[in-house]
């Protein structure tokens, strides 16, 4: 007979913060932290920025709500490395490079960015290239797109609270209402796109790999310099798009 697990409170508290987020809300202040789990703020300030220190979490621009830290988005990236979804995307990717010669990215979603966990590169002297567990935010990227696009008007709203956004670009949606109208289209076209929106001189498309229950899980994702796209390569892309997403959601989860 196994003996019963010891509780560590302390280990306990920075659990139950951890899985907050797993909710709807990106961020939450010391006060609802403290408000929510029944924790002294005294004790929850200490854990909070013993937290930060080890980049579990960070402080949004305001300096007032805590959000997840890059080293979960670290540890996410490397439990994914090697699950059947990498390995049907490789299996993709390869064929897509072979035609295209352009970049392909396999991303998921974590809160309100868009975390890339794999990649196929180009041979091209010009290309894109991202650390493995890179984030952009979801709004300025094309696969960021495709998990907004599931999200209902009120999940966007409180996940954008604020109806400016942060511009990375000049070609950066501005703001939350124009969001929302590209968005819509996504959900017609069943995918995405990134006019230099992110990083100037580059777009980007893509598409979702969904589950059973037909939600993004991940997505799909080619970027072309604009040096590069033709209307006939612009063209292939969405064709191949379709198919990898198409190919990887049957392959993995039907």
């Amino acid at each position: 007979m196994e003996a019963p697990a010891v509780k560590v409170k302390s280990a306990d508290r920075v659990l139950d913060i951890l899985e907050l987020f797993i909710g709807k809300q990106s961020s939450y202040s010391l006060t609802d932290i403290s408000k929510i789990l029944s924790m002294p703020p005294s004790s929850t300030h200490q854990i909070l920025q013993n937290m930060l220190a080890r980049g579990y979490l960070e402080m949004d621009e305001t300096g007032k709500q805590f959000c997840l830290g890059y080293k979960l988005f670290e540890i996410r990236a490397e439990y994914t490395k090697n699950t059947d979804m990498k390995r049907e995307f490789y299996r993709m990717a390869d064929k897509v490079s072979s035609e295209l010669n352009e970049v392909v990215f396999l991303a998921i979603r974590s809160a309100d960015k868009v975390l890339y966990i794999a990649e196929k590169q180009s041979s091209q002297a010009l290309r894109l290239t991202a650390n493995l567990g890179s984030v952009l935010p979801l709004y300025a990227s094309a696969s960021g797109k495709i998990f907004l696009s599931d999200l209902s008007d009120e999940e966007i709203d409180d996940i954008y609270p604020q109806e400016q956004l942060e511009m990375l670009t000049e070609h950066t949606i501005p703001t939350r209402t124009l969001l929302k109208q590209q968005l819509a289209d996504t959900r017609v076209d069943h995918v995405a796109y990134n006019w230099g929106e992110s990083v100037e001189g580059l777009r980007c498309m893509a598409g979702a790999i969904r589950n059973t229950q037909g939600q993004a899980v991940a997505s799909v994702s080619i970027s072309i310099p604009e040096i590069r796209l033709t209307d006939e390569k612009w063209a292939q892309t969405l064709i191949w798009i379709k198919k990898s997403c198409e190919e990887i959601s049957n392959r993995v989860f039907w």
